[in-house]
C-alpha cells in the first residue's frame, strides 16, 4: 500500500519536524483561515471539526473556504453526534461534491448517548457510506495517554479493528492522536504501536502557541494529562497563568525521540483559534530548521 495518498512525503524520511504538518480549525473560523492562509504552505491539509453548535452547512462552507484557499480539507464525523444514516450521507456527499474532500477523521464523540444510529467511529466505517461518496482516506484517533472510558488493551483491540475495516472497504488507513504535552508517553506510545505491528502513519497531536490558561483550559476539557511535572516538562508553571507558551520543548523532544525505526511519523497542530500564530510558529521552526 502506497502511503503517498495521504501525502507525498510520507513515503521519505521528513526534512524536519514541520515537514507535513496538518492544522485544525473549527467550522466557525473562516476569517481566522482567510487571515493565516498566506502563511500557510499551498496543500497543507486542514481539518474541519465536529463539534456542538455548528450547524451542518457552516462545516460544509468551511471545507470549502480550505479548498479555494489551495489546501486540502479533511472533514470530521462524530459518530454519537449524527442523529440519521442520512444525515450523515447527505454531509459526506455534500464536502465531497462541493469541496471535493478525499479524507476523513472519525470519532465517537463525547455525548454519552449516541444521538442517531452511530455510537463509535468503526460503525461509519462499515457502512459504505464513506466510499460511496469516493472518500479515499480515513483517519482514526490514537490516545497516548489513554482515554477515560477505555482500558489501555481494549484501545488497542479497537485501533486495529477499525484499521482493518478501513482496509477492507478499500480505504487507505491512517492514525491521529489528541494533543498532548507528555513528550515520554507520545514517543513511548507510538514504539508500543510500531512493537504490535501497526505500521500506519501517524500524525500527532501538538498544541500551538496559545495563552497558558487557553492551553490548560483545552486539556482540562479534552482529557489531557496537564499535571505540574508535565507542563513543567513543556515550559510551563501551572502556578503562573500569565503569558502563553509554545510547543518549542516539546517538538524538540519529540525530534530526539521519534527515530527512524518508530516509521511515518508527521505532526498535527491543534491552534485552539489561533491559526495566524500556529503557522507563524511553524514558518519560524522551518526556518531554523
Amino acid at each position: 500500500m502506497s502511503y503517498a495518498a495521504i501525502h507525498p512525503n510520507w513515503e521519505k524520511p521528513r526534512a524536519n519536524m514541520v515537514d507535513g504538518y496538518s492544522l485544525e480549525m473549527t467550522a466557525k473560523e473562516t476569517e481566522g483561515l482567510r487571515e493565516a492562509a498566506p502563511l500557510i504552505r499551498p496543500k497543507t491539509q486542514i481539518a474541519v471539526t465536529f463539534l456542538p453548535g455548528e450547524e451542518m452547512e457552516q462545516r460544509v462552507e468551511a471545507a470549502v473556504l480550505v479548498r479555494e484557499l489551495g489546501f486540502e480539507p479533511i472533514v470530521h464525523l462524530s459518530a454519537r453526534r449524527l442523529t440519521s444514516a442520512e444525515e450523515l450521507d447527505k454531509y459526506v456527499g455534500d464536502v465531497t461534491s462541493r469541496a471535493g474532500v478525499k479524507r476523513v477523521f472519525i470519532i465517537a464523540g463525547d455525548p454519552p448517548e449516541p444521538e442517531g444510529p452511530f455510537s463509535d467511529s468503526l460503525q461509519i466505517i462499515e457502512s459504505g457510506i464513506l466510499e460511496k461518496h469516493g472518500v479515499e482516506i480515513v483517519g482514526i484517533g490514537g490516545h497516548p495517554e489513554g482515554h477515560p472510558n477505555v482500558s489501555k488493551p481494549d484501545l488497542w483491540v479497537w485501533m486495529e479493528k477499525k484499521l482493518a475495516a478501513v482496509r477492507a472497504h478499500g480505504m487507505v488507513p491512517l492514525v491521529v492522536t489528541q494533543f498532548a504535552f507528555d513528550d515520554d508517553a507520545i514517543v513511548a506510545w507510538v514504539k508500543e504501536m510500531r512493537d504490535r505491528g501497526i505500521d500506519v502513519p501517524v500524525r500527532l497531536g501538538v498544541p500551538g502557541p496559545a495563552g497558558i490558561k487557553r492551553l490548560l483550559g483545552f486539556a482540562k476539557r479534552c482529557g489531557v494529562g496537564a499535571s505540574a511535572s508535565v507542563m513543567k516538562k513543556y515550559g510551563v508553571s501551572i502556578t503562573n497563568l500569565i503569558g502563553s507558551a509554545g510547543p518549542d520543548k516539546l517538538v524538540a523532544s519529540l525530534e530526539k525521540g521519534l527515530t527512524p525505526e518508530l516509521g511515518r511519523v508527521r505532526l498535527h497542530f491543534y491552534p485552539f483559534g489561533a491559526l495566524k500564530a500556529s503557522a507563524e510558529w511553524i514558518n519560524d521552526y522551518d526556518a531554523k530548521h
